[in-house]
């Protein structure tokens, strides 16, 4: 089991080793850190979408053991370390799931939760909390979270219900993605702007649909890379700069309104 139990008189968390029960009073020796793969039967399944995850847990040791079982099932991690940096990273828009403690320094999980969803940011939420009551329980989901995760856990229910709630995400989206006059149909693989068909090479759909997934967001050239070549691809920024092109080119040329616009400094988006 991975996570903490709360000291009996005292305001601090005990970690436990993996596999271990809740320690109580003292720390019990920690193990070093596994590598989870097949060899060592750690259940490993290997997500159908692989996921943009930010965890927010101000633990290191927790952070690094759950970064490393989502990064070995495919999924690209970032990780904040307490409540303001998790909201700061989150506003982005850009993230697929927030992984997110509850007991956080600076500004508690509930109070992040509260906020994204005040700025109608639908991003699912999965929460860590240390706190097991019922109460605690519905005061997460109340403030936004989509299902919750009592610590000590187990890493195969922590990716079980991270492939849930990524299913959950999943099922929800159409079959179609619309900016302005333009259209993606997903299932067809066909684009249309002001009902003119437009042809796309593979990439150019997968990069169109990541924008288009995110419009109104300014999306980094390295998120770009990462979300549409893949985490360990050689793509380069200049990779990206010449798809943009690409899609501009046939995209927005004759129209009097481009939807693909630059932030210098940042990033690309698109919008209406």
């Amino acid at each position: 089991m991975l996570g903490s139990s709360r000291a009996s008189g005292h305001g601090k968390e005990f970690p436990g080793g993996l596999g271990s029960s809740p320690v109580s009073g003292m720390h019990r020796a920690v193990k070093p850190i596994p590598r989870f793969t097949a060899q060592n039967h750690v259940i490993l399944m290997v997500a159908a979408n692989n996921m943009d995850v930010l965890v927010v847990e101000d633990d290191p040791r927790i952070a690094r053991v759950v970064e490393r079982a989502l990064t070995d099932v495919g999924h690209r991690v970032e990780v904040a370390h307490d409540g303001l940096e998790g909201l700061t990273s989150a506003e982005r828009g850009t993230h697929d799931l927030v992984v997110l403690d509850v007991m956080l320094p600076e500004m508690d999980g509930i109070e992040v939760a509260r906020e994204l969803r005040r700025q109608r940011l639908r991003t699912p939420i999965l929460m860590l909390t240390a706190r097991d009551a019922v109460p605690d329980r519905v005061r997460g989901l109340d403030a936004g979270a989509d299902d919750y995760l009592t610590k000590p856990f187990a890493l195969e229910e922590l990716l079980a219900r991270v492939r849930a709630l990524g299913r959950r995400a999943s099922d929800g989206n159409d079959d179609q993605l619309t900016v302005g006059d333009l259209v993606l149909d997903l299932a067809r693989h066909e684009a249309r702007r002001a009902e003119q068909s437009i042809e796309l090479t593979a990439k150019e759909f997968d990069l169109l649909a990541y924008l288009m997934r995110h419009a109104g967001r300014v999306l980094s050239k390295d998120q770009i890379t990462e979300h549409v070549w893949g985490y360990d691809s050689q793509a380069t920024s200049n990779v990206v700069e010449i798809y943009i092109h690409y899609l501009r080119d046939k995209i927005d040329r004759g129209f009097a309104r481009p939807l693909i616009r630059t932030v210098r400094g940042v990033g690309y988006t698109i919008k209406d």
